[in-house]
């Protein structure tokens, strides 16, 4: 494992690429190993682990239980890029289980040689209610769904993002930077994971390894939609959503991918500790 002194300032050692060579810039292909994405058959996470797909990532993506859609999206991606031998793999993995974790991330590593992005997109649905209404056990559950599940996931892969100076990508809310009401049993905790990324960015990029966040705005597809569909988001409410969005308009789950992609890649190498808004403009 590199020392922080062995590390160079130049740009020409970030991921070991050259620089020169911009057409890497953008894409994993050259990459050594894997991108490991966590939440792999949501709206949000099966978008990410298109685009990583696309931008010639091998992915291992995982999912708790909707193992039909993850066995369909691997089937499905792996048949689109088979003439480019890319492999996508779904992983059956709870979260919440350290060691499970710990045993699948290092698995995946040494069969696939390596990892060389880390992307947390996974979460339970969550309902829309006043915090006044939200029991602390509640609010303790949801607190280690999000915050905890995300540092199981990224504590065991810090050593092998040193050795390949390798990224993380989390995926949480632009309600953290501009809350609406009945959101905070979400913000909370993804506001705890947006913490604990800041926290790592400011420890590991001595060893070369960024570590960012992606905050989705209002969205036509992933939690948003279920929101909608459940009627917890009504056409009033959306309405007053739109007015608050400068560009007029809901985002995709690809927008939010599209993002994720370039915090992953060699395009944003100066970039660490931060957190992008994918909102429209909501959060102005």
């Amino acid at each position: 494992m590199p020392e922080p002194s062995d590390l160079s300032h130049r740009s020409d050692l970030s991921h070991g690429s050259d620089p020169s060579d911009l057409s890497h810039r953008s894409d994993f292909s050259h990459r050594k190993g894997v991108a490991f994405v966590a939440g792999g058959t949501g709206g949000i996470g099966a978008a990410v682990v298109r685009i990583l797909a696309e931008r010639g990532s091998d992915v291992v993506f995982t999912y708790r239980s909707s193992r039909a859609a993850a066995d369909a999206l691997a089937a499905e991606i792996t048949a689109e890029f088979t003439d480019q031998g890319r492999q996508v793999r779904a992983l059956q993995l709870d979260l919440s289980e350290e060691r499970s974790v710990a045993a699948a991330v290092a698995e995946t590593a040494a069969a696939l040689g390596g990892l060389h992005t880390l992307v947390h997109a996974a979460g339970p649905h969550v309902p829309m209610v006043h915090l006044s209404r939200v029991a602390p056990s509640a609010f303790r559950t949801q607190l280690d769904a999000d915050a905890g599940a995300f540092f199981n996931l990224a504590h065991p892969a810090l050593p092998l993002l040193r050795e390949s100076r390798g990224s993380i990508v989390a995926v949480t809310t632009v309600a953290t930077r501009r809350y609406p009401v009945r959101d905070g049993l979400s913000a909370g905790p993804k506001g705890a994971v947006e913490a604990v990324a800041r926290a790592l960015a400011a420890e590991e990029g001595r060893y070369g390894v960024r570590v960012n966040c992606v905050g989705p705005g209002m969205l036509t597809d992933g939690i948003a939609a279920r929101l909608i569909g459940s009627g917890e988001l009504d056409e009033a409410a959306l309405e007053i959503t739109r007015r608050n969005t400068p560009l007029r308009r809901f985002g995709t789950a690809r927008d939010v991918a599209e993002a994720v992609a370039f915090l992953a890649s060699d395009s944003a190498g100066f970039i660490t500790g931060q957190a992008l808004g994918v909102d429209g403009g909501y959060s102005v």
